[in-house]
């Protein structure tokens, strides 16, 4: 029998899909037993362009921080943007965090005193966030990207990632 956990069906289909980052709701979260978060921002929260968060983006921290739910920003950007973004959330936040390799993703756990059996990722790409929480068994949540890069090596990864999409779609028909 071959191991789930090895499957690159199971490694690359999120776990939820949502329209945007706010609809991912403090019920939501509770039902599916997270009480941590980590949190990509580029595409995810804010287009690469938008420095700092928008109000929208502030209210659901309180939102989540209110409720009890533990937030940590993870970046594949580097620490000048991270820092910017960061910078009136006071949140954890790890840039150059190198998903879908997942030492900071533990590193964070860590910090915020979760464990693999609470925490999940929410993100826009397959390829790093999906990948890097199926690794260490974190549930994927997952956003389409708010304005994606047009350059080959994107375009690339989109292509990679719509089977994996096509398969979530069809396993959830019909729910939610």
């Amino acid at each position: 029998m071959k191991n789930k956990k090895f499957s690159l069906k199971y490694l690359l289909t999120p776990d939820y899909m949502f329209d945007t980052f706010d609809l991912v709701s403090v019920d939501f979260l509770r039902s599916i037993g997270v009480s941590a978060l980590l949190i990509d921002i580029d595409n995810t929260l804010a287009p690469y362009e938008q420095p700092e968060p928008d109000e929208r983006i502030i209210n659901w921290f309180a939102a989540l921080s209110a409720a009890g739910i533990s937030a940590s920003l993870i970046s594949n950007n580097h620490p000048p943007r991270v820092e910017l973004f960061n910078e009136s959330l006071g949140l954890p936040a790890y840039p150059d965090s190198g998903k879908p390799k997942s030492g900071t993703l533990i590193k964070a756990m860590d910090k915020m005193g979760s464990d693999r059996s609470n925490t999940a990722v929410l993100g826009d790409q397959l390829l790093t966030d999906a990948l890097a929480a199926h690794r260490l068994g974190l549930k994927a949540l997952i956003v389409p990207p708010i304005k994606d890069k047009t350059t080959l090596f994107f375009k690339f990864k989109r292509w990679v990632e719509k089977p994996y999409i096509k398969r979530y779609k069809k396993m959830n028909e019909g729910k939610r």
